[in-house]
């Protein structure tokens, strides 16, 4: 994600040396273009809106983008058996919702926060089987649209890749 200058070595994007001062990518546009969905996704004890737009003042909200988010998340059925809907408190650390749930806040926060890229750091390593083919489900439907790098260990969560990678470490 280009968020530590390595010791070693260069990190490229499209052929430019990413903390070269001269090159064509600016760090900060290379940040704004990445959206992160960490394996245990942070929540505040606040509502569903604030945690998916987080760092944005409620009144700042796009709701109209908000409800996209919710949408490609699939949250649809969780604001709409909540009488507060989108207002509905998390409890903290997310306490009154699921595994599940609180992956899908985390895509929607990916998507809220826009960019081209989405990267998923070990996304559903700790969801059981059947919630976790659903998230899967949800992040190959955004793949149309965003470019998607998935961490795992678990190769089961590669299936809907185009491509996989692997690194591995020798020790001698």
């Amino acid at each position: 994600m280009g968020l530590l200058k390595p010791s070693s070595g260069i990190i490229t994007i499209d052929n430019n040396d990413l903390y070269d001062s001269s090159s064509k990518i600016n760090l900060n546009q290379w940040h704004a273009s990445i959206s992160h969905v960490p394996q245990a996704v942070y929540l505040s004890d606040s509502s569903i809106a604030s945690n998916i737009a987080f760092g944005i003042p409620l009144q700042n909200i796009n709701i109209e983008k908000m409800y996209n988010a919710i949408k490609e998340a699939q949250l649809d059925s969780l604001i709409n058996k909540s009488k507060e809907g989108i207002y509905s408190r998390v409890g903290e650390n997310g306490i009154q919702l699921s595994g599940g749930q609180k992956q899908r806040i985390g895509i929607a926060r990916a998507i809220y926060k826009g960019g081209d890229i989405v990267l998923l750091d070990e996304a559903t390593s700790s969801l059981d089987k059947k919630t976790e083919s659903s998230i899967l489900k949800c992040i190959g439907n955004l793949s149309r649209r965003y470019t998607i790098i998935v961490i795992s260990h678990r190769e089961s969560t590669l299936d809907f890749c185009d491509r996989v990678i692997n690194i591995k470490q020798n020790i001698d």
